[in-house]
């Protein structure tokens, strides 16, 4: 029996590996895209001899303090220089492990389907930007820390082992020193202190105290780091401006909004989705945030059965989410609201709560409609590997992304004037002035 049961797992896990592979294959010859030569191409210090002193220990000598993985990006540039190859599939590989660990911390909240959570996170639409763009390595690279300091964290809860517990807060800080947005691990655990016990105590809040250290000394440091990069290069410290406080909440629940519904219905996915407007003085802009108190009050009132699983598993969506919904002003809110790998890190949740209600209503319904159920779930899973496979592709190589966005979006300035770019280094210079002509339109304000 056990012999049988090492073989279905190594065979999920095959299956979670092979359909990563799968939905990946398209982009792993991609070319260098948006943020690249910043991180890599035209990164300078990655060839400066003193440039691991610099990554580690000179906030400032890149526009980010992610030392773990600004190291790993300077091996990789000597290991491979400008083949993309390696690049892409140090991404997949690093992707696949965290689909692999999604599944191995669900299993661990008693989900007998959670190795479907893993593959579903693997194959899903809203990660095609995260793994196929090479810049995002940050996301890749932070991921499996934070799901394995995650799991030791429910061990230390099980069992109240200091071990569990330090070795959750060092692979938190590892994580940290990846990408500062793991920052708020620390309120994922007091959200899974309060889903256990039923309440937040002292103990709770003492315990939750040195990860809270941590968290906040990597992001001031990062922020500090961001604004000496753009000083030395004489930007603008600033994101874009938003308005107010109304302006910022009516931005913040319409980004719930969209990014809840990408994850649930990821068709149409873009590089750059266009800016809506935000209109605070109508009533309208503030809908989403009733329906989402709406939605948090019923999963309250039911919280004595199925609304607690919900609680943790929609408030881990939106926590993880918080710092990318406009309260704070970010330099990419310049040409778009939302982007797809910032849902990286949140869809996890939404995907524990799939797996959960998969299993629910597995055991609600009869036997014999069970196989029905299993066809419905592989169909959807099927369509939604096949619908990230297509995207994957687009990634192959800048003009194609771009073409790609501007065909859907053709509003876009930001993929007028960087397929402008792609014209004119092909030596196709009328039609580069031209994309660049129509860019200036739609903002006559960009530089």
């Amino acid at each position: 029996m056990a012999n049988s049961n090492w073989k279905l797992l190594l065979l999920r896990a095959l299956l979670i590996v092979a359909a990563g592979f799968w939905v990946f294959a398209p982009a792993l010859r991609g070319d260098w895209l948006m943020d690249d030569d910043l991180y890599l191409t035209q990164n300078v210090l990655l060839n400066d001899p003193a440039r691991l002193w610099k990554i580690w220990f000179s906030p400032g000598a890149l526009i980010e303090y992610y030392p773990l993985e600004a190291t790993a990006q300077a091996i990789q540039w000597h290991l491979w220089h400008m083949d993309t190859l390696g690049y892409h599939l140090t991404n997949l590989i690093l992707h696949v492990v965290g689909g692999l660990l999604v599944w191995r911390l669900l299993s661990k909240f008693g989900l007998r389907l959670a190795w479907l959570g893993g593959f579903l996170f693997v194959i899903h639409p809203a990660v095609v930007e995260s793994v196929a763009w090479i810049s995002e390595l940050k996301n890749t690279l932070s991921l499996p820390p934070f799901l394995l300091a995650m799991g030791c964290w429910i061990d230390y809860e099980e069992n109240g082992r200091s071990r569990d517990y330090f070795l959750a807060l060092g692979l938190f800080f590892v994580a940290m020193l990846c990408k500062i947005s793991m920052a708020l691990f620390p309120l994922v655990i007091l959200l899974y202190a309060w889903w256990k016990g039923g309440r937040i105590g002292w103990r709770d809040l003492a315990a939750a105290g040195p990860f809270l250290v941590v968290s906040l000394a990597l992001v001031f440091t990062s922020i500090l780091a961001g604004d000496r990069f753009r000083e030395a290069l004489l930007q603008s410290p600033n994101g874009p401006d938003i308005g107010g406080l109304a302006s910022r909440l009516a931005l913040a629940g319409q980004s719930v909004s969209f990014y809840f519904w990408k994850s649930v219905c990821p068709t149409a996915m873009l590089p750059s989705y266009p800016k809506w407007p935000v209109n605070p003085s109508s009533p309208v802009s503030f809908l989403p945030w009733p329906i989402l108190a709406g939605l948090i009050g019923w999963f309250w009132i039911r919280r004595a059965s199925w609304g607690r699983h919900a609680l943790l598993g929609f408030g881990f969506f939106l926590i993880n989410l918080a710092p990318f919904l406009g309260f704070i002003s970010v330099t990419y809110m310049t040409f778009t609201w939302v982007m797809d790998h910032l849902l990286y890190l949140p869809l996890i949740g939404l995907i524990g709560l799939a797996v959960a209600g998969l299993e629910k209503i597995e055991r609600r319904i009869s036997g014999s409609m069970r196989p029905a159920l299993a066809w419905i779930t592989a169909t959807a899973l099927v369509l939604l590997a096949w619908e990230s496979r297509e995207y994957s592709r687009q990634f192959a190589g800048p003009e194609k992304l771009w073409t790609y966005t501007i065909e859907r979006d053709p509003t876009s300035w930001l993929a007028r004037n960087n397929l402008g770019n792609v014209l004119m280094e092909t030596g196709r210079v009328p039609e580069a002035i031209d994309e660049y002509r129509r860019a200036l339109q739609l903002n006559p304000t960009m530089v």
